[in-house]
């Protein structure tokens, strides 16, 4: 039911839970999984009810049309990661963001620096910043 999305929770009943269901349950929030304990449940709730919330919270297009609104850009996996995880963090070290995009931290990669140049060339030189060593959402 939830196969292939990555929850994090830190109650192991609701981990116990999430995995039965078939999330893949992870033991430390990283931004670009759902935090289930983010996820406000108002009283009983469904099976049905409790997917729908799960798959909104991890529905991205939301996230990018309100940091994009104005843009219809095709965008690849990597820089929707980037906004996504900048987005939710608020800012992130190149170092930060190599892990949360889930790159061994002892691994050479201009991976990510590509991504981030060709978004400044889609969206804008201040779209994503620079200050003092932290990657930040600028504006668009």
């Amino acid at each position: 039911m939830l196969n292939g999305i990555r929850i994090y929770s830190s109650n192991p009943i609701w981990r116990h839970i999430l995995s039965e269901l078939g999330a893949t349950v992870t033991d430390i929030p990283n931004v670009l999984d759902v935090n289930f304990d983010n996820i406000s449940l108002d009283g009983a709730i469904s099976v049905t009810e409790l997917k729908t919330l799960i798959l909104n919270s991890a529905d991205t297009s939301k996230i990018l049309q309100n940091i994009l609104p104005d843009k219809k850009l095709q965008l690849s996996d990597i820089q929707e990661n980037i906004i996504i995880s900048l987005w939710h963090s608020g800012g992130m070290t190149g170092a930060e963001l190599k892990n949360a995009l889930g790159y061994m931290p002892g691994v050479a990669t201009h991976t990510i620096d590509t991504a981030i140049y060709n978004l400044r060339k889609l969206c804008g030189h201040d779209f994503i910043v620079n200050e003092n060593g932290v990657y930040k959402i600028g504006t668009v």
